[in-house]
């Protein structure tokens, strides 16, 4: 880290995190759509992106999505979306230009929920923003593919680095061991029709090994 504290990780095992930390990057250029998606999760720096992307001009419509999890029930106890719809509200995006659905449970849910209430409020979107964090983008991506084919996805996120992602967040561990779970689940989850299969290279693959290997595993799936 840039500010003096010990690593709670090796270098290897930081090294192997950016390998993962790149890969989950899709790379996509910002662009103007018919309508964004902000998936819930424990960083609310989603929320503050998401605004700020509005303010820029790039929707106008946008979905916050997402209850609860273990993750989050803590950080968040009244749900992902409402929070993070207060925290926009609060950066000055209007009431009206948002829409809030608050019971998504997983990636598929947030997706598939947010395509409902857009559509029951008139709008059928074209193409989607996902704003996501930043190492969600990968999965959130695929999950839409799958779910929603017929939209043009765009994945945003706020362009930090590994190193200051994990200052802002603040424990190594366990944000290293969430993208251990997310990269676990994009190579797994297109078996059971929940997301559409991606090539994975083998330098993440063993990456992802490795990290597994030393015990980030708290995230992963049975």
């Amino acid at each position: 880290m840039t500010d003096g504290r010990p690593r709670e990780i090796t270098e290897d095992q930081r090294q192997a995190a950016q390998l993962i930390w790149d890969y989950h990057h899709m790379g996509h250029e910002l662009q103007p759509c018919d309508a964004a998606v902000a998936l819930g999760c424990n960083d609310l720096g989603v929320s503050t992106y998401s605004a700020n992307l509005y303010k820029a001009g790039l929707f106008p419509h946008l979905v916050f999505t997402g209850g609860n999890s273990s993750a989050t029930r803590g950080v968040f106890p009244r749900g992902e979306a409402v929070h993070f719809h207060e925290h926009a509200l609060a950066l000055g995006v209007p009431a009206n230009a948002m829409l809030l659905e608050p019971k998504a449970a997983n990636t598929g849910q947030n997706i598939a929920y947010a395509r409902d209430i857009l559509a029951a409020a008139g709008a059928r979107p074209r193409s989607v923003l996902l704003v996501t964090m930043p190492y969600m983008e990968r999965r959130a991506f695929a999950t839409c593919r799958e779910q929603w084919p017929e939209v043009e996805v765009v994945c945003a996120s706020d362009p930090l680095s590994l190193d200051a992602y994990l200052k802002v967040m603040g424990d190594e561990k366990t944000v290293i061991s969430m993208m251990v779970g997310d990269l676990q689940r994009v190579i797994d989850y297109p078996a059971f029709g929940f997301a559409i299969s991606q090539h994975v290279p083998e330098d993440v693959r063993a990456a992802y090994e490795f990290l597994v290997r030393d015990g980030f595993t708290s995230y992963l799936i049975a």
